[in-house]
């Protein structure tokens, strides 16, 4: 009897900076690049975190009176799930027979959250999850995920997640989805480039070791795209010395790493745009769960357990009851649904 067969597939990380504040344009610039991967093989290629319409960096450089210049602009230039552009990623990835993980900011309705897509090769939608609590100053701009959020995909090319950014420095995110037997994590980061010097913990160093932890604790495949900061960007951004010392060109590290924390491809310089990009095994994880699997034989659940409420939070649920027959009419009651954060 033969043995089991494991997914052997090549794999990119985005290493690029978008087209600051414009849709249409950032959508075009993903496109090229999804092409640039497929011709050289890529079967999945990952997209830094707000890589469409790029990351709202004002919100670390001023006051937010100043940054209400951009709040427009950013709102407009926002993706909508199941939009004519949202669509034209979907119909690329088809087109190009290649699976894309990016991230975006999400316009639904009148709010805005840091949000990730998973779209296969045939151009289906197999997931898109919201950041669970945005970091710092990030909650001036963008609402909140669900537990939902937190879900690993089964997909033909592997057991596949998403995380952004500092969310890799949540010790209970990162454990609900390890013990989802998570194969490949798309970990997405904006760019190290903001108070390079001044805040150690935003930096290349730490973030790039939370990536590489992620995958050596996880004992999966990690993808982490990185954004860069162009000259266009800190043209319009950075409009003083100030604030050039605060947001610096360049800032891409983007990395990939193997199950037992072991980086992989070739890594460009910090203001290169480009592709890293390995050919990744999943028959390796095995070899790297018979040391530690934190999700069975190396738990303790008798110890310690985590509770995952994967509800979707709604604000509001509209359900319609009806009411006796003598009036002839219905009416709309409205539940209840308005949870805390511990719920």
């Amino acid at each position: 009897m033969p043995s089991k067969t494991h997914p052997k597939l090549r794999v990119a990380a985005v290493q690029a900076a978008p087209v600051f504040l414009d849709l249409d344009a950032t959508i075009g610039k993903t496109i090229d690049l999804m092409g640039q991967a497929a011709a050289q093989g890529v079967k999945l290629i990952a997209f830094p975190e707000t890589w469409i319409p790029g990351y709202p960096w004002w919100i670390w450089l001023d006051s937010p009176a100043w940054g209400m210049q951009f709040v427009q602009r950013y709102n407009d230039n926002s993706l909508v799930l199941g939009s004519p552009e949202f669509d034209r990623l979907r119909d690329a990835a088809r087109r190009h027979k290649i699976w894309v993980s990016t991230g975006f900011s999400e316009k639904a309705g009148g709010s805005l959250y840091i949000a990730q897509a998973l779209i296969d090769d045939q151009g289906d939608v197999v997931q898109t999850r919201r950041k669970l609590k945005p970091t710092h100053v990030e909650r001036t701009v963008f609402g909140e995920g669900d537990g939902s959020d937190l879900t690993v995909c089964e997909t033909p090319i592997g057991n596949i997640g998403s995380l952004c950014c500092w969310e890799h420095l949540q010790p209970l995110s990162k454990y609900a989805m390890y013990a989802q037997n998570e194969q490949i994590h798309c970990a997405a980061w904006p760019s190290f480039s903001l108070y390079r010097g001044g805040a150690y913990a935003l930096g290349a160093e730490v973030n790039n070791a939370a990536s590489q932890i992620y995958a050596a604790e996880g004992q999966c495949f990690v993808i982490a795209p990185c954004a860069t900061v162009s000259p266009a960007m800190s043209e319009l951004l950075c409009t003083d010395p100030g604030k050039q010392q605060m947001l610096l060109k360049g800032g891409g590290f983007a990395r990939i790493y193997g199950p037992d924390g072991s980086p992989l491809g070739t890594n460009l310089p910090e203001d290169q745009e480009g592709l890293v990009i390995a050919d990744i095994d999943l028959g390796m994880i095995s070899l790297a769960k018979a040391a530690g699997d934190p999700g069975g034989h190396y738990s303790r659940p008798d110890v310690t357990r985590l509770l995952l409420n994967k509800t979707r939070r709604e604000p509001v649920v509209l359900q319609r009851t009806a009411v006796p027959e003598s009036t002839g009419f219905e009416t709309l009651q409205q539940d209840e649904v308005f949870r805390s954060s511990a719920a």
